[in-house]
C-alpha cells in the first residue's frame, strides 16, 4: 500500500477570490478542516496513507499546516524554557506520510506532476486536485486500472460542469474535451491512476494535464474510466464552499468514509524550532 497520492494544491483559486485571497484554495475550510484534510482522510481510510503535495501559490499556509500539525489538532501543554511538550489528546492521522513539493508558482498541472516524479518510486501513483471531494472507493478504482492496463485512469462523475467532458465506452475514455457546458455529462472529476511513464509525455512547466496528457491518451485508446456514481463535489464559488459546510454540519457528510478512532495523547520531547507534526 506504498502508492503515492498526488494532490495538485498550487493553482492561484481565482474563481474563489473570497477565500484565496488569503490562502491557498485546499486550505479553505469545510467543518472546521481545510478542504486537502477531507479529501486525504477518503484515501488514508483506505490504508493509502502517503501523500505529495505539489505547491505553488501560497504554500507556506500548507507547509505550516502540516509541520504544525499535531499541535493543532490537539490540545497540549508545553513547559517554557524545556523542550517538554505534553500532548492531551490524539488524532486518527497516524502515519500519514505528506511530501511537500514545491512545483512552482505559475507551473501548469501536467508540469506540476513531472516536477515530483522523483519522488514517485513505484510503478503508480494516484492523482487529484485539492479542491474536490468524494465517497470514491479508493480500492475499487485501483482494481478496474489493473484490470484494463491502460495507462491511466480517470474516474468520471454525472455534474453539470464547466469541466473536461468524458465519452466512455466499453470501459474506456474514447474522447475527452476540455470544457463542456450540456447538463448531466460524465464529467472528469479527479482521482486519478497514471503509470509513471504518463509523465514522459510532460514537455514543459506550461503543460496542462487535461490537454496536453488524458487528451492524447484518449486518443491513443489508453485512458481507462471508473465510474463514480455516488457523491461528488468540487469547491470552486463561495456558493459551493458554503453548500459543503451545510453538508458537514448536517452530521453525515456524504464524502466521508470513517477513519479509526485517534490512539491516546502521549508526551513528545522536540528540540529546535518547536515546531510539531
Amino acid at each position: 500500500m506504498n502508492i503515492p497520492t498526488v494532490i495538485l494544491a498550487g493553482g492561484l483559486g481565482t474563481r474563489l477570490r473570497e477565500e484565496t485571497e488569503f490562502r491557498p484554495k485546499p486550505m479553505v475550510e469545510v467543518g472546521g478542516k481545510p478542504i486537502i484534510w477531507h479529501i486525504m482522510n477518503n484515501y488514508a481510510s483506505y490504508g493509502y496513507n502517503r501523500f505529495i503535495v505539489c505547491l505553488g501559490y501560497k504554500g507556506d499556509s500548507l507547509r505550516d499546516y502540516f509541520l504544525n500539525y499535531r499541535v493543532r489538532s490537539s490540545d497540549f501543554t508545553v513547559t517554557l524554557g524545556t523542550n517538554h511538550l505534553q500532548v492531551h489528546n490524539g488524532h486518527s492521522e497516524h502515519g500519514w506520510r505528506v511530501t511537500m513539493a514545491d512545483t512552482g508558482l505559475k507551473t501548469n498541472t501536467a508540469g506540476r506532476l513531472k516536477r515530483i516524479a522523483k519522488y514517485v518510486d513505484g510503478e503508480l501513483l494516484m492523482a487529484t486536485y485539492g479542491d474536490g471531494v468524494a465517497n470514491v472507493d479508493i480500492p475499487s478504482l485501483l482494481a478496474c486500472h489493473r484490470k484494463h492496463g491502460k495507462l491511466a485512469t480517470v474516474t468520471a462523475v454525472r455534474h453539470v460542469s464547466r469541466f473536461g467532458e468524458l465519452r466512455v465506452c466499453d470501459g474506456l475514455v474514447n474522447s475527452f474535451e476540455e470544457k463542456c457546458e450540456a447538463p448531466d455529462v460524465w464529467v472528469n472529476g479527479g482521482f486519478m491512476v497514471l503509470n509513471k511513464r504518463v509523465l514522459d509525455m510532460v514537455r514543459s512547466d506550461e503543460d496542462n494535464l487535461e490537454v496536453d496528457v488524458l487528451k492524447p491518451l484518449a486518443e491513443a485508446g489508453q485512458l481507462g474510466v471508473f465510474q463514480h456514481g455516488g457523491f461528488w463535489q468540487c469547491m470552486d464559488t463561495l456558493r459551493e464552499v458554503e453548500l459543503l459546510n451545510r453538508l458537514w454540519d448536517s452530521g453525515d457528510p456524504p464524502w466521508m468514509v470513517r477513519a479509526p478512532a485517534p490512539i491516546p495523547g502521549d508526551v513528545l520531547s522536540a528540540v529546535g524550532s518547536g515546531r510539531y507534526a
